[in-house]
């Protein structure tokens, strides 16, 4: 658990509304033509070699132009707003193979790919399994085979329902849109910091009770890990640098399981005007197909409006995912390592623990 720490106001680029996102497009990155040509290139390199996509590494693919794009990119994640958007990627002229070999060279330039279930998925699509599938498969505990205490993240994400805002374990998430749904299916995303500024300055009683810890179940989706729950506040920040991780989801499961303690009526009344003060600030996005959307997990939180696919094969809505370590990182506060594994910059950390052999 960690120490109870008030956070002061911050300040700087990471700090912005809706309206500031609306009214530049600095934040939004459409590759030229020579940056595709930079990408065809990379792509035909491993393609003459047969390279997998899971095998290839940032050697693999080199990138002239594109790459100092993504270098500015990685430090406006970081070191500006926390997000950016990359707009053009051709994904209509590629298949499913050489789609997710141009993603993920795309992200090994970025970070180091990091798994997003107990299975081993490094490329997570998102799209309605109930539709597809007629259910969405979830993961099972390995502490005993415990199920998970209620309709789990991963089972929200994947069907065509409305997502709260939330981070992902991970520092930066990259979003492909491949397809877009007939309707809906909005992306939302908003400020962290300017969430945690808000609160602050409305309610500081409330600011401070989510500088505390809060329970969180771990679902189920991991197979490594000590024990099914661990405490985290929704608030935190080190050397002056904000994090958050929240996901009300992860929170609300806890609370089913006994041995967890009660949250008070003020805890949730605190989480209550997260919600509140997120749909006040949030910017919503169309995503177009072609587009990667790629957020900063401490400073940002995303969320999704519900959609409608269209009718027949290859017409549902289909966003492909990566959680990204990436080396120009932030140090996280002591006793974050419950969730990341480690808190030093740079370091090698988040996504979901394997199962040991």
């Amino acid at each position: 658990m960690t120490t109870p720490r008030t956070i002061g106001e911050i300040t700087g680029p990471e700090v912005w509304r809706a309206e500031d996102l609306a009214r530049t497009t600095d934040w939004i990155h459409r590759l030229s033509d020579v940056e595709i040509a930079d990408l065809d290139t990379a792509l035909r390199a491993v393609q003459r070699r047969n390279l997998p996509w899971r095998e290839i590494r940032r050697a693999d693919f080199p990138l002239t132009v594109f790459g100092t794009t993504l270098a500015r990119v990685s430090n406006q994640l970081e070191h500006g707003r926390g997000l950016a958007l990359l707009r053009g990627l051709p994904v209509a002229r590629h298949g499913d193979d050489d789609l997710r070999r141009l993603y993920w060279g795309i992200g090994v330039h970025l970070g180091t790919p990091r798994f997003q279930n107990a299975r081993g998925e490094l490329i997570g699509e998102v799209r309605d399994e109930v539709r597809l599938y007629g259910a969405v498969q979830e993961e099972t505990s390995a502490a005993g085979g415990e199920a998970a205490a209620s309709r789990s993240s991963r089972a929200k994400a994947r069907s065509s329902g409305p997502l709260r805002f939330h981070t992902d374990r991970c520092d930066v998430v990259a979003l492909l849109c491949v397809r877009q749904a007939r309707r809906g299916g909005l992306s939302r995303v908003v400020s962290t910091v300017t969430v945690s500024n808000t609160i602050r300055a409305r309610r500081p009683d409330l600011h401070a009770l989510l500088c505390q810890d809060y329970h969180r179940s771990r679902q189920g989706e991991e197979t490594g890990g000590e024990g099914s729950v661990y405490a985290l506040p929704i608030f935190g920040a080190r050397s002056g640098k904000f994090t958050s991780q929240y996901s009300r989801t992860f929170v609300e499961a806890a609370q089913l399981l006994p041995r967890v303690p009660r949250i008070s009526r003020a805890q949730d009344e605190a989480l209550d005007m997260v919600a509140e003060v997120c749909e006040e600030l949030c910017y919503t996005m169309e995503l177009q197909p072609g587009d990667v959307q790629l957020l900063n997990n401490h400073v940002v939180y995303h969320g999704r409006t519900a959609y409608e696919d269209g009718d027949g094969a290859d017409a549902d809505r289909l966003l492909l995912r990566l959680w990204l370590a990436t080396p120009n990182s932030r140090a996280l506060p002591e006793g974050f390592e419950a969730l990341w594994g480690s808190i030093e910059p740079g370091a090698l950390r988040g996504g979901i623990e394997q199962a040991r052999p």
